[in-house]
């Protein structure tokens, strides 16, 4: 592709979770994740105690920092050489910061790609509003910011995935009717209710396992923080292997579909709890992969930022569904109705 011609963007602005990088910042970190949300203290400490069994630290940031390097080098050596920043929502660089040293940096236009591939409120509205809170703190002279479209079912996702599924699946011997849990972030139903998310998880899951030649797989949910009163996405991964086993199974793969970095969710609650909860029952099990820094992946990040720096009609999408939009309707993924609390405040 001929990327010679003036783009509309003069910098692209790469958006994700954040992640504490020491002890001492896991609990201001997650202060600032649950803010506003009627989760339980002891909930809040439970998944402090993940990140401290990793020392504090969270790999979500090294991971994004290559990612970011590789996205650099894809952009330059395809000529489009566009600055590259990086904001987070919950930790430093937080996005105000970084905006503003856009902004003083002479950036008018950019182009956000955030770390998330499906549609619902936490996976993407809210991540706009947050640049547009950002932007206001900043004030008038803000760089104007749109976001890039969710890549659920782009080829470049689904083949790197594909192929890591298919090598996780050789790691048990290559048995063609081990079953395989795509699993991904569970969130309220009443968040899932009133978007796409399920609906663009099952069809990637689909493509993938198409791809991938298998037919055994079921898409389920992890690393649910909410009330136990407030319903949420199910089944739990533990519990779908739980089920498995009283089936008579003694292999499973799971597939972290729903995230595209080996970040503290699937390093504990894949990595460490699944796995200790396969050990117990003399099951093995392999995880694939996520797309990290995939070439195929970091390639597609080009394509999507192409598409809207030049205003590109064709978009790359396989499967059942359209490439999704690039604009956001206003009454895309709303807010979740949060559940009220008899507990004092």
């Amino acid at each position: 592709m001929d990327y010679a011609q003036k783009s509309q963007y003069d910098a692209i602005l790469f958006v994700s979770f954040g992640g504490p990088d020491k002890a001492d910042d896991v609990l201001p970190f997650l202060e600032n994740v649950l803010r506003g949300r009627n989760v339980p203290k002891e909930r809040m400490l439970e998944v402090a105690e993940h990140y401290h069994h990793f020392g504090g630290k969270s790999p979500i940031n090294e991971q994004n920092i290559a990612l970011i390097n590789a996205i650099r080098q894809e952009l330059s050596a395809s000529g489009l050489d566009l600055p590259v920043y990086w904001g987070n929502r919950n930790w430093h660089p937080l996005l105000t910061d970084t905006i503003r040293e856009m902004k003083d940096a002479g950036v008018r236009r950019a182009l956000a790609f955030v770390t998330s591939g499906f549609s619902c409120y936490s996976g993407c509205r809210q991540y706009r509003e947050n640049i547009q809170q950002a932007r206001s703190d900043i004030g008038p002279d803000a760089p104007e910011i749109d976001k890039i479209r969710v890549f659920f079912n782009h080829p470049g996702f689904v083949h790197p995935m594909a192929r890591n599924v298919r090598s996780a699946m050789e790691s048990l011997g290559n048995e063609s009717h081990t079953p395989v849990l795509f699993t991904a972030h569970s969130i309220p139903l009443s968040m899932a209710d009133s978007s796409d998310y399920c609906k663009q998880l099952q069809e990637a899951s689909r493509l993938v396992a198409e791809q991938a030649k298998i037919s055994n797989w079921k898409l389920v949910y992890q690393s649910r923080s909410g009330p136990p009163t407030q319903p949420w996405l199910e089944p739990d991964v533990c519990d779908a292997i739980r089920g498995l086993h009283e089936q008579g199974e003694s292999n499973v793969v799971i597939v972290p579909i729903g995230f595209i970095s080996d970040h503290m969710e699937v390093l504990f609650d894949l990595d460490t709890e699944a796995a200790d909860l396969c050990k117990t029952l003399d099951m093995k099990m392999a995880r694939a992969n996520t797309a990290g820094t995939d070439p195929e992946f970091v390639q597609m990040i080009r394509d999507l930022i192409a598409e809207r720096a030049f205003g590109l009609s064709e978009k790359a999408a396989i499967g059942c569904m359209p490439a999704n939009h690039d604009v956001c309707p206003l009454d895309c993924c709303p807010a979740p109705v949060r559940p009220t609390t008899s507990r004092p405040s």
